[in-house]
C-alpha cells in the first residue's frame, strides 16, 4: 500500500514538474517590446491607440493569462467591467485609476510605477493617462471580455 502511494506520488510530481518546465517564460523588456503588439484586444477597453502584447496564455480562452498594455498619453477609458478576476502592476508612467459605474475624475487615484491594483469580476472601473504613456502588466483567469457601463 505504501509502495503504491509512493509510485502515485512520484508520477504526480513528475507530471507537475514537467508542466512547470514547459510553461517557463523569461522576457527582458527588450524581448517584450519585440513581441508583435495588437491593437487593444480581449481584456482591454478597446480604446484606439492601446497596444496589447500577450505574454502568457490567451485572454480569449479559459485559464491564466498575462498581457502587457501600452496606453498612449492623454487617453481616457470610460467605466467598464471584465468578467474575470484580474490584477495589475504599473510598469511605467502614472496611471490614474478609479472604481465606479461612471467616469469620475474625483475618484481617480494616481498610481506611479510599481503600483498594484485589482479589477474584481464585474466591478466597474475607469482610468486615464496624463501627459505620458503608461505600461501595465495585467494578469487574470480567462476568458476575459469588456462591457462598458456608460
Amino acid at each position: 500500500m505504501v509502495a503504491k502511494l509512493l509510485v502515485m506520488l512520484a508520477i504526480a510530481t513528475t507530471v507537475v514538474v514537467t508542466q512547470d518546465i514547459s510553461t517557463r517564460q523569461r522576457f527582458t523588456p527588450a524581448e517584450i517590446e519585440a513581441l508583435s503588439p495588437k491593437s487593444a484586444g480581449t481584456g482591454t477597453s478597446g480604446v484606439a491607440g492601446i497596444q496589447t502584447r500577450v505574454l502568457k496564455g490567451d485572454p480569449d480562452q479559459p485559464g491564466p493569462y498575462t498581457i502587457q498594455l501600452s496606453v498612449p498619453a492623454n487617453t481616457t477609458i470610460k467605466a467598464h467591467t471584465h468578467q474575470d478576476d484580474r490584477s495589475a502592476v504599473v510598469v511605467s508612467g502614472t496611471w490614474y485609476f478609479g472604481y465606479g459605474s461612471h467616469f469620475d475624475k474625483k475618484q481617480l487615484k494616481a498610481l506611479p510605477p510599481g503600483s498594484f491594483y485589482t479589477e474584481p469580476p464585474n466591478d466597474a472601473h475607469f482610468a486615464r493617462t496624463g501627459n505620458t504613456p503608461v505600461v501595465l502588466m495585467i494578469s487574470g483567469l480567462g476568458p476575459s471580455g469588456t462591457k462598458y457601463t456608460e
